[in-house]
């Protein structure tokens, strides 16, 4: 470790420590008195976080118990650079030439990807964007892929209706994306898939493999896919060559890997 490795955040001037941050407390802020107690306790808890001095910046309420707060302050922590440790891609990114080229060596056929969002999650940006062949960030979907085909579900599947679905197309693999996650809905949901796909008398039985399951979602930590019983998980702002690359390096492995 260095002094260059350490540094403090940023906001007026370099190495002030000023942080801006939001959070609500369930506390009501609708009257002056109450305005004044909700604030009071957004500044107890700032201290409690470190932020010396602090001030409230905004305060909105929400509704008539909650109160919605930004709170700008100091902090004096260092950050050091030298020890944050970056998660490392196990895989190339390949072109989809290079992609198409790898399934139809490996596998002699085309790779079938089955895509949902399941539980009560309607949105069905994220998964769309992976799979349509429009495709997102400047890259063309798995769609566009001519040695892969996509069978895309929607939205709110049950994890049942995607178990079957996935054992009747064959799927050597399954993506699903999350972007609710309220009560960490996101979580309950990646787990319960993991474990459906692993007590699935349609793959328990070794008729068929049991799919490469793959989970997605902004707020998804990548480290937990073991923990989920999932096979990888992908943060935000994943692409779908990124996808595309990580199932050609799985499922169909060049002589050289």
């Amino acid at each position: 470790m260095s002094v260059a490795d350490l540094v403090r955040p940023y906001g007026d001037t370099t190495g002030d420590g000023r942080v801006q941050v939001s959070f609500t407390l369930p506390v009501p802020g609708v009257s002056d008195a109450e305005r004044a107690l909700a604030e009071g306790a957004a500044l107890q808890l700032a201290g409690k976080m470190g932020l010396s001095p602090a001030m409230v910046v905004h305060a909105k309420p929400i509704g008539p118990s909650f109160t919605f707060f930004v709170v700008y302050g100091q902090v004096s922590h260092l950050v050091d650079l030298s020890a944050v440790v970056v998660p490392s891609r196990e895989f190339d990114l390949l072109s989809p030439a290079e992609v198409n080229l790898r399934i139809r060596t490996a596998l002699g056929r085309k790779l079938v990807v089955v895509g949902a969002t399941v539980g009560t999650d309607a949105h069905t940006v994220g998964i769309d964007a992976i799979l349509n062949v429009k495709g997102h960030a400047g890259e063309k979907g798995l769609e566009y892929y001519r040695e892969i085909r996509v069978v895309n579900m929607g939205a709110q599947v049950p994890v049942p209706s995607l178990v079957a679905r996935a054992a009747a197309e064959r799927a050597d693999a399954v993506l699903v994306s999350q972007v609710v996650t309220q009560r960490d809905a996101h979580v309950t949901n990646a787990r319960e898939l993991g474990l459906a796909f692993g007590v699935a008398p349609e793959f328990a039985v070794g008729a068929l493999r049991r799919p490469l399951l793959v989970v997605g979602g902004p707020r998804f930590d990548p480290s937990a896919a073991s923990a989920l019983g999932v096979d990888k998980i992908f943060g935000r702002g994943t692409t779908p060559g990124e996808v595309a690359s990580y199932l050609a390096h799985a499922l169909a492995p060049s002589a050289a890997s």
